[in-house]
This record gives C-alpha cells, sequence and structure tokens, in this order.
C-alpha cells in the first residue's frame, strides 16, 4: 500500500504542509502515525481527498475538456503569424501555440491570469525515477 508523508502529499496537491497538517487536524484528510510517529496518509485517501477538491470551472461555460490549469502567462513570443504562451500553473509550465490573432485577442502578457483548458488524444503517463514511459489514451 502507497502511504505518503504530510510534505509528500503537500507537493502532490500543490499546498504548504501546514495546510495539509491543518486538514489532518480537522479531519478532512485521514493520517495515521507510522512506527516513528510521523503522520502518514494512505495513497487512496489522499487521491479520493484530491478528487474531491477538483471544482467545476468558474467560468460557467460547460466543455468536455476536464484538464484546467490556472495560472499566471510568464511568456508570450509573437511572430507574424503565430504565438507562443507560457503560463506556470503551480509547478506545471504549460505552453500553448496558437495564432497571434487569437493572442491579441485574448490581450495574452506577462502577468495576465489565464486557465489553459487541454483535451487530448494522446497522454503520456510517466512514473517518477523510471526511464521507460507508458501510454497513450
Amino acid at each position: 500500500m502507497t502511504t505518503f508523508r504530510i510534505s509528500e502529499a503537500a507537493a502532490l496537491l500543490g499546498v504548504s504542509s501546514d495546510t495539509v497538517r491543518r486538514w489532518v487536524d480537522a479531519g478532512r484528510l485521514r493520517a495515521e502515525r507510522d512506527e516513528h510517529g510521523h503522520r502518514m496518509v494512505d495513497g487512496a485517501d489522499l487521491a479520493a481527498f484530491a478528487r474531491a477538491q477538483v471544482g467545476e470551472s468558474e467560468g460557467g461555460g460547460r466543455s468536455s475538456a476536464r484538464n484546467r490549469f490556472r495560472g499566471i502567462v510568464t511568456d508570450v513570443v509573437r511572430d507574424a503569424v503565430m504565438a507562443q504562451v507560457e503560463i506556470a500553473a503551480g509547478p506545471f509550465r504549460v505552453v500553448s501555440l496558437m495564432s497571434r490573432q487569437a493572442a491579441d485577442e485574448l490581450g495574452l502578457e506577462p502577468g495576465v491570469v489565464a486557465d489553459a483548458v487541454i483535451k487530448s488524444t494522446n497522454v503520456v503517463v510517466e512514473l517518477p525515477g523510471h526511464e521507460r514511459v507508458a501510454a497513450g489514451v
């Protein structure tokens, strides 16, 4: 069974260790103590908690895309036809290529808050520390 220390759970959830401790103390997230007295969170419990934290889109619109990353635009590189837009969404870097016209119409510039909405027919799944990777959907 996979278990995570408080700091590992915090990193996976994108919050501080103190936040996870508060959730555990409030009974929102279950944790048990190991033989050394460290609080450990069961992987299945952490996954269920993370799933429950995912909210509906704040935009009010409807979409078949489920992968949404809110972040801040960190860079926009434009040429005559295309634009490359980079967004920092928590610890993740999302890069999008779009028409320059679309970038201009959206007013994309560094410092703008934007959602990267991703719908893909090919998703690569990697396990940390493994050289070979699996998978397309």
